[in-house]
């Protein structure tokens, strides 16, 4: 397959599983990770950083790690089609924008300053990562991208056959502990 071929074909796998997992997670489910009714939701989070006092040390490095860590391979993509760092942190952002937006207008998440910053983050230090290694691991990239395209792809498929909803805990209530995994209620 030739590279530039390889190179749209990962970048694009990549881009539509971003989006997916972004702004579509409403229409289909992987497993039990998450609750397609609960994504249907428009809030505008404003207040940087806001994530750090809520209480929990796990929400802020879900959240931010997530978002950087979801982008970087975005950013080691663009890098390696566009060999500009500058370029790739910039469609990172444009990216991140468009899904905030989306998200937004139509009731598909909630659009977070946050997200911004650390989405562009993890697309600089994805160019930054891929500028440092080198065109030798270009096709490394590219064919990581596919296969991640591919079992996102075969997890979609599966949905809601994999795991197994008697075992899932709703940890969102805030009186209730988990002992022995039954839910008993806080004294």
């Amino acid at each position: 397959m030739p590279h530039r071929v390889r190179s749209t074909l990962a970048l694009g796998g990549y881009c539509a599983v971003i989006v997916s997992l972004t702004t579509f997670k409403a229409f289909f489910q992987i497993g039990y990770l998450w609750n397609p009714e609960n994504q249907r939701a428009r809030d505008i989070r404003w207040i940087p950083l806001d994530d750090l006092f809520s209480g929990s040390w796990f929400k802020p490095l879900f959240e931010y790690g997530g978002n950087f860590a979801f982008f970087v391979p975005l950013g080691v993509l663009l890098f390696v089609q566009l060999r500009s760092k500058r370029a790739a942190t910039l469609w990172g952002f444009a990216l991140s924008v468009l899904v905030e937006i989306i998200q937004y207008v139509f009731a598909l998440g909630r659009t977070d300053i946050d997200d911004l910053f650390f989405n562009t983050l993890g697309a600089w230090f994805g160019a930054w990562l891929a500028q440092r290694l080198g065109r030798r691991f270009d096709a490394v990239w590219h064919w990581l991208a596919i296969a991640v395209t591919v079992v996102f792809v075969v997890l979609v498929v599966l949905g809601p056959r994999l795991g197994d909803p008697d075992k899932v805990k709703d940890l969102s209530k805030p009186d209730a502990v988990m002992l022995d995994d039954t839910p008993v209620p806080k004294t």
